[in-house]
């Protein structure tokens, strides 16, 4: 029998119907039986400051890094802002990999999905939060990479999951999965 990983999912938008948050569930509703994906909020998380993450910690924190390393892994979906990514979730890494040494992320394997409305898909977003998830000692999945275009076209009035982003959607969770099978940490 295959152990079943519990994936912690950091959604970069904050608003509840966002595209991304709805690609997040379309993705856990696609994932093979071994992956357990579940939405990790952020959007509580205070500006990472120093001078407040002291003993004890704001409980927000503490709530959010125990979420992480509770994890066997770590699937970010998110937009671009202005090239760049979204303020909650470059502050949820942040938050996540203090204080110094004891990084929620380490060793986690990752992977990356962006989506816009826009043609460009989230590829400034995408490769700056590869660029951090280096630095953090993250496994990332190389391919398939998933810059995903023309994203508010990926959903009807109902909420449902066009069939046509459906098989790559498909594709790159399975990969994921396998990713994980391989390096996740015992």
């Amino acid at each position: 029998m295959s152990k079943t990983y519990n994936v912690a999912v950091l959604v970069g938008s904050l608003r509840k119907a966002s595209i991304n948050r709805k690609l997040a569930l379309a993705l856990a509703d696609l994932a093979p039986a071994n992956l357990k994906l579940s939405i990790v909020e952020i959007g509580d998380l205070p500006l990472y400051n120093e001078d407040i993450d002291v003993e004890p910690a704001p409980a927000t924190y503490s709530r959010f890094r125990a979420e992480v390393k509770a994890a066997d892994a770590v699937l970010f979906v998110t937009p671009e802002y202005n090239r760049s990514i979204p303020a909650p979730l470059k502050n949820a890494v942040d938050v996540g990999s203090r204080p110094y040494g004891q990084s929620a992320f380490s060793g986690k394997p990752a992977g990356v999905v962006t989506a816009s409305p826009g043609a460009v898909g989230g590829f400034g977003a995408n490769h700056q939060l590869r660029q951090a998830l280096v630095f953090l000692d993250m496994p990332l999945l190389q391919q398939p990479e998933a810059y995903l275009g023309g994203a508010g076209n990926f959903f009807d009035e109902s909420g449902t999951l066009s069939d046509s982003i459906k098989p790559f959607l498909q594709k790159f969770i399975d990969a994921y999965a396998a990713w994980v099978e391989k390096t996740a940490k015992s």
